[in-house]
């Protein structure tokens, strides 16, 4: 499998050349200081062209009733895979970035959801994976959200993949 990752960036396209924990740190502490109360939400979408998958990974954070920013990874795979396990990937994806943020949101005491663009009706393809993916993110201790309410994934991230 090929990997092809870039760097975070914003909604407008500007990249940022520090580390996700870099970004993370530096805005709650910007807004906290502006007295904003914050929450973020982690979450991943994917789409497939031929053989390569898109993966696009949106941090959220949310000035509680003053709207929002986000962060956004874009990767790129060459491979061909099921449904299942193109959702499973999402799911790490965004759990990886959950990780590695986890210790600087603990500190300033932000709360995180885990975001997964997976739909909780059976009718709809991506359900094959809504209790492995809901298992994963709640076994690591995060807050699980599905479709529709995992904006951070269906809206956030499905724009920019």
């Amino acid at each position: 499998m090929e990997t092809q990752q870039q760097l975070w960036q914003n909604m407008t396209g500007k990249i940022f050349q520090n580390a996700i924990t870099t970004l993370v740190e530096e805005a709650i502490i910007r807004e906290l200081a502006n007295g904003h109360r914050l929450k973020v939400c982690v979450g991943s979408d994917s789409h497939v062209y031929g053989n390569t998958i898109s993966y696009a990974t949106a941090v959220v954070v949310i000035r509680e009733g003053k709207g929002a920013f986000t962060f956004i990874r874009k990767q790129r795979e060459i491979q061909t895979i099921s449904i299942k396990e193109r959702m499973l990937n999402e799911v790490n994806k965004s759990v990886e970035i959950a990780y590695t943020i986890c210790s600087i949101l603990e500190t300033y005491n932000v709360e995180m959801e885990v975001h997964a663009d997976i739909n909780t009706d059976p009718d709809f393809k991506s359900n094959v994976a809504l209790k492995d993916a809901m298992g994963y993110i709640l076994g690591m201790g995060y807050t699980f959200k599905a479709k529709p309410f995992a904006f951070a994934s269906s809206n956030c991230a499905d724009m920019m993949v």
